[in-house]
């Protein structure tokens, strides 16, 4: 098969061996696949990561439990014990023995084939279509928002980091109604986030110490420190994207206004499908570009570009060059 690899450099192999699926596992014919900011970070060298990128896809199983073949699936991405402690609580993405796929210690989605458990899947509805079934995986990290905070109608609210994560995350805190604002740099940002109906703004524009909660999307240490100033005493700052480095945080801030500080990660995939099938956001619109998996350097190229939006991999498209949306 082939698969897009990392190992200090990246290179596109033919010839890879197809996994094979053990117990209550699948074998999935990955057919569409997206790149995220993880995916570029680990080429920038985070968790040394070396192996077959990707973890955001839709494919159909091919090889498996009888219930599961043909069907159209998704699949979180932490590949859990089972046994340990947090796996017993029912936090299999605290696993402390978990692997991430595409990310830490088992096989990405950036190839034809790709094995998981069972229990990692999840079936697409006939209403959600590929291109849409590819953004369950953030979409549903988005939505881990509101599990790890209570949001009101009445809240302000800011998210800062208007890229991928952060457009998703916007849609999602749209629905809960509180007075919410996006943070942009592009106009192409803003054009979007109005279409939506969610207010957007520049940083400068913005009171300082004006929100009780800010999400912080942006991924890098001056993000941080800006989502910091935005937050008023007592207020909640969401950390929502792994950073580049070591950001360099001003903990006395955090301590004297009395900051509370949440990490939040991976979410419920059942919710996610649910909003895509009712059509409550909006993620086609954030498609920027296509790729083959042939031509996934190219894409992977495309997607570092500053304020660029979501490349995918048409996996099964054996064609050459890219196709923009």
């Amino acid at each position: 098969m082939r698969a897009l690899i990392y190992n200090r450099t990246l290179r596109l192999e033919r010839s890879a061996a197809n996994p094979t699926p053990g117990h209550n596992e699948a074998l999935i014919r990955v057919q569409c696949a997206g790149i995220c900011n993880t995916d570029l970070e680990l080429l920038r060298g985070l968790y040394s990561f070396s192996g077959i990128l990707g973890h955001e896809f839709v494919g159909t199983v091919v090889q498996g439990p009888a219930e599961w073949l043909e069907r159209r699936v998704v699949g979180e991405i932490n590949v859990a014990c089972n046994v340990c402690d947090f796996c017993r609580r029912g936090i299999p993405s605290q696993c402390r023995n978990r692997t991430t796929v595409g990310i830490n210690g088992h096989p990405g989605v950036f190839a034809d084939y790709v094995c998981l458990p069972t229990r990692n899947l999840h079936a697409v509805p006939a209403e959600v279509g590929n291109d849409a079934a590819v953004f369950v995986e953030p979409l549903a990290a988005a939505l881990q928002i509101l599990e790890a905070v209570q949001i009101t109608p009445s809240q302000r609210v800011i998210v800062i980091g208007a890229g991928k994560l952060g457009m998703l995350a916007a849609q999602v805190l749209k629905l809960t109604g509180a007075d919410l604002t996006t943070v942009v740099r592009h106009t192409r940002q803003a054009d979007l986030l109005s279409r939506w109906g969610i207010r957007a703004a520049d940083i400068n524009d913005l009171e300082p110490e004006g929100a009780q909660v800010v999400i912080d999307c942006t991924g890098r240490a001056e993000g941080f420190a800006s989502a910091l100033s935005l937050v008023e005493p007592r207020g909640t700052l969401v950390l929502k994207s792994t950073y580049q480095g070591l950001p360099s945080v001003d903990m006395t801030q955090i301590v004297v206004r009395e900051i509370k500080l949440i990490g939040s990660r991976c979410g419920p995939f059942d919710a996610a499908l649910r909003l895509l099938q009712s059509r409550l956001v909006d993620v086609e619109a954030l498609i920027e570009a296509r790729y083959s998996l042939d031509d996934a350097p190219s894409a992977l190229t495309h997607a570092a570009q500053q304020g660029a939006l979501k490349v995918l991999l048409d996996i099964e498209n054996t064609g050459n060059g890219d196709k923009k949306s």
